[in-house]
């Protein structure tokens, strides 16, 4: 894997092994700092790879008197874990596996704010982990709700908001299927909306983009007496989302926005007043939507995504003929990020 490191990268964590003038604890910070460095804007998977080949190293050279140190740099080696594409469980799996092993010396003798950190950090990977079926979700919700013991909303009001999004997309992801499940619904809403009096348009573009695409999803899908209500005011979150999100600047995430738009201008009659007339207008554009967000995500290779909306557009074809659309339904495209 090293001689796929970048030159001056490579060169570095070569030093940092070789040089003989500095302690073992020394050697460690540096391989850390280099292989931090190459998993912050990866250019290949490759580079996070050997992320974790540098992790190990510095595992190796880890005095035994170094148990916090240790702790650490199990915690860094997990998020290079999590950050690795792929369709199976297994880098998932490992990335678990280094959170649980560095999270006791973490609570124990860290500070509190990098315990939390990891605990937002696995509540990520057993979310991912959930939707493959290889864990129950509910372990998720336990390890952002012991993050949010200490990112308050009046201390770290950042993590504090990204934190309620990911529960809340949690709460969006549990089968709809018990009693429980309109309360979830509307704590996923609450969750979003909580989050959205911290994140704003100006000061935090991106994640306030996030959370208004994830807020118009769960309006979208809430099950309610007020479904025409519910899709106008997911139709201005996706709004506020295109804002930031733009073909040229974030091209997938602008695409998720739009699929999500189109699902909901499927499901919104053309006169309010009258919904008895249909909508064909509002399918024609739900169909331009459609198919730009098709040619972006068979652009960028996921074709899940593009097969999804191709099933999709045959459909829609047949329902611009007769001008009514059944329901669509569904998630959504939503989102969670690591901070």
């Amino acid at each position: 894997m090293a001689e796929n490191l970048p030159v001056h990268e490579f060169n570095q964590a070569l030093k940092a092994i070789e040089e003989e003038s500095i302690s073992a604890s020394e050697k460690v910070d540096l391989l850390i700092q280099i292989a931090t460095g190459l998993q912050q804007k990866p250019k290949s998977p490759q580079q996070l790879h050997n992320a974790v080949t540098l992790y190990d190293k510095a595992l190796e050279l880890c005095p035994e008197s170094e148990i916090l140190l240790t702790a650490r740099t199990h915690a860094r080696k997990g998020t290079a874990l999590q950050a690795i594409p792929g369709d199976s469980a297994d880098y998932l799996h490992k990335a678990q596996a280094e959170f649980e092993t560095a999270l006791p010396v973490l609570n124990q003798s860290g500070t509190p704010e990098e315990a939390a950190e990891a605990e937002m950090n696995l509540g990520l990977v057993l979310q991912s982990l959930a939707g493959l079926n290889a864990v129950p979700i509910t372990e998720s919700i336990k390890a952002y709700q012991r993050a949010l013991k200490v990112f308050t909303k009046a201390a770290y009001p950042t993590e504090y908001a990204i934190l309620h999004n990911n529960l809340a997309t949690v709460y969006l992801s549990i089968p709809m299927s018990d009693e429980r499940a309109k309360m979830r619904e509307a704590m996923a809403v609450q969750s979003f909306q909580e989050a959205l009096k911290i994140i704003t348009l100006i000061d935090q573009p991106t994640e306030y983009a996030m959370l208004q695409n994830n807020l118009g999803n769960a309006l979208q899908y809430a099950s309610s007496s007020h479904a025409v209500e519910n899709n106008l005011r997911a139709l201005e979150a996706y709004d506020e989302a295109l804002k930031v999100r733009t073909i040229n600047d974030t091209p997938y995430e602008y695409a998720n926005t739009i699929c999500n738009k189109a699902n909901c201008l499927c499901n919104l009659p053309d006169d309010l007043d009258n919904p008895e007339k249909g909508n064909r207008n509002r399918l024609r554009e739900a169909r331009d939507y459609y198919r730009e967000a098709n040619d972006i995500f068979v652009k960028h290779g996921d074709r899940e995504k593009a097969n999804m909306i191709q099933e999709t557009l045959q459909q829609l074809n047949a329902d611009i003929g007769t001008g009514h659309a059944g329901s669509r339904s569904g998630k959504g495209f939503g989102e969670t990020r690591i901070q």
